[in-house]
């Protein structure tokens, strides 16, 4: 018998969004960031002793599941060597500039028909992100104009813990007002978005089969979703209108 779903919460990262590789955006993303902060050494040189350290806090995060506030990400692990005072004004640039060196983010095709119906359906929706940037997000969402369909953003460089702490998850369902057994999901990881579900109590977890998650973190759990789907509308098939 299936769950009485009040509320589906969805993951961003290879959820609702994807990376485009798009290598004159990488490169000016990377001399936008050395910019910032007047940067004289050279990009080799830079990124290498940047990367390194990112790599590192990205361990200890992983472990402690404690995510770090964006001034400290960078006054503190990233670029404890440069003064506070030339990092701080620009923080949340930096961290735009850091992941886009990555490449474009863009939304899948089918995100926000996907939002706009699950909403008429009568369903609350919200996010919960594992993500170093506490301005991405929400930008996004304006651009895209889904920001109305989502009642609440749980962002884990706002709240400081990350999945698969079930901590997250809890807080919200709290934020939202719907008990955990009523809510719902969409995450791309088969162990940390699974398990972090399944600690929490939600009432179902859909995974998001993602070849760039699995090439990323290879792995295998031994918790398992409730549905498997490849698109986002494929949720309109798990989810009919409320009464």
């Amino acid at each position: 018998m299936q769950p009485d779903i009040e509320a589906i919460f969805l993951d961003v990262g290879n959820t609702l969004r994807i990376v485009v590789e798009d290598p004159a955006f990488q490169q000016q993303a990377k001399e936008e960031l050395m910019r910032l902060i007047d940067s004289k050494e050279s990009p080799e040189v830079f990124f290498e002793k940047v990367e390194g350290r990112w790599k590192n806090y990205r361990s200890l995060s992983k472990k402690s599941l404690l995510e770090a506030s964006e001034l400290e990400l960078w006054t503190q692990w990233l670029l404890p060597d440069y003064p506070v005072e030339v990092v701080a004004p620009h923080i949340s640039r930096l961290t735009r500039m850091w992941r886009d060196r990555d490449g474009r983010r863009v939304p899948r095709s089918d995100a926000k028909e996907t939002i706009v119906e699950l909403h008429r359906r009568g369903y609350l929706l919200g996010i919960i992100a594992n993500t170093i940037t506490e301005t991405e997000i929400p930008d996004w969402m304006i651009a895209d104009g889904v920001t109305g369909y989502f009642k609440t953003v749980i962002l884990s460089s706002k709240v400081r813990v990350r999945k698969p702490d079930p901590t997250i998850y809890w807080l919200a369902a709290r934020v939202m007002g719907v008990e955990p057994v009523k809510c719902a999901y969409l995450g791309d990881n088969p162990i940390r978005d699974v398990e972090g579900t399944r600690a929490a109590g939600f009432g179902m977890m859909i995974l998001f089969e993602e070849p760039a998650t699995i090439a990323k973190e290879p792995q295998s759990g031994d918790y398992k979703p409730d549905h498997i789907i490849k698109e986002t509308r494929q949720l309109l098939d798990i989810f009919p209108p409320r009464q």
